[in-house]
């Protein structure tokens, strides 16, 4: 299939050589996706450059790399130098979740979802000290949990923007959960409803919003409720030390549902921008076959990007410096 904003892709690198770059070069190659990326500059009204931008500005800039038949770049960070290098390495978008910050302390990404501290504290956190800070131009997202009932939504949201933000993402998010426990949360004032709820409030409050959706019927709600961005979230994502390796869903299944979710959103506006995650879909070339065979015009890499560039290229370059000599060792074991 073949969206009708989406055109031609270049090739990707090829899987073998993928994790054995640096970092910045790691992002480069999901940006490889895209064709002479370009930067647009749309100013901060106080310095004239950089975050926070008006949600039409977002729009603007995403638009303007789905014109040239590219695909969207996003990627997640936990710290600053992970967001100073996705961003020098072209991505579109830097999303900031609470999972970063589990994420670069080894941990697994569901770190995100458990009661592990507060994740909108988090969030902000890592935006406020370590990623607005360092990031010169690309689109900060900040990632919301909308269903902690201790938050007023609205003001909330209000401290999201004024920290410079330029929008809002829904982690941790119950879209992902599934089962009894799922029905609990439903039932007990925890509802995805909330999600719904806070993107609409974002929508109001001139905030970008690029959400997950696990399902059809979640991805027709966000879309009534004014999502700019909707990712077909398919599961965690495989690979490297801590990534799952049963618990994934199938290639078909990825395929199948991230088109479904697409096409039940898309009866209900024309003007959101899909994107895909998680599964199976770990590579630049994984996320190119997707976009071949879906109407996803990007790619959202958190674990993809951060952790798997980071555990490679620093497991790779230690192997390297393991591998000098020192001519005067010999020379100390002689005198011990």
């Amino acid at each position: 299939m073949r969206s009708v904003l989406n055109g031609k892709h270049a090739q990707p690198q090829a899987r073998t050589a993928i994790f054995t770059l640096p970092f910045h070069q790691r992002v480069a190659n999901f940006r490889a996706l895209q064709f002479n990326h370009t930067t647009h500059t749309m100013p901060n009204p106080w310095t004239g450059k950089g975050n926070p931008y008006t949600r039409k500005e977002v729009r603007d800039r995403l638009m303007s790399t789905i014109k040239k038949g590219d695909a969207i770049i996003a990627g997640g960070a936990g710290t600053g130098i992970s967001a100073k290098f996705i961003e020098r390495g072209g991505a579109d978008l830097i999303i900031i979740y609470n999972s970063g910050r589990f994420r670069m302390m080894g941990h697994g990404s569901t770190c995100g979802m458990m009661a592990y501290g507060d994740a909108n504290a988090i969030a902000m956190e890592i935006g406020e000290y370590e990623v607005l800070p360092v990031v010169e131009e690309c689109p900060v997202i900040c990632g919301v949990h909308a269903t902690d009932p201790r938050r007023r939504m609205w003001h909330w949201l209000g401290k999201v923007k004024e920290m410079g933000f330029s929008g809002v993402n829904n982690f941790p998010t119950h879209t992902i959960v599934d089962g009894h426990f799922r029905g609990v949360l439903e039932e007990t004032g925890m509802s995805v409803k909330k999600e719904y709820e806070m993107v609409a409030l974002a929508r109001r409050m001139d905030l970008f919003s690029i959400v997950y959706v696990g399902s059809p019927e979640e991805a027709v709600e966000m879309a009534k409720a004014g999502a700019d961005a909707i990712i077909a979230h398919v599961g965690t994502t495989v690979g490297g030390s801590i990534g799952v390796k049963k618990a994934v869903v199938s290639w078909d299944h990825t395929i199948q549902r991230t088109q479904e979710i697409i096409d039940a959103a898309t009866r209900v506006r024309k003007d959101i921008f899909f994107l895909c995650h998680g599964g199976p879909i770990n590579t630049p070339q994984d996320a190119n076959r997707v976009m071949q065979a879906t109407d996803a015009v990007g790619f959202v890499g958190a674990t993809s990007l951060e952790r798997m560039g980071i555990e490679e290229s620093l497991t790779n370059l230690t192997r390297e410096f393991k591998k000098l000599k020192a001519p005067a060792a010999k020379k100390l074991a002689k005198k011990k």
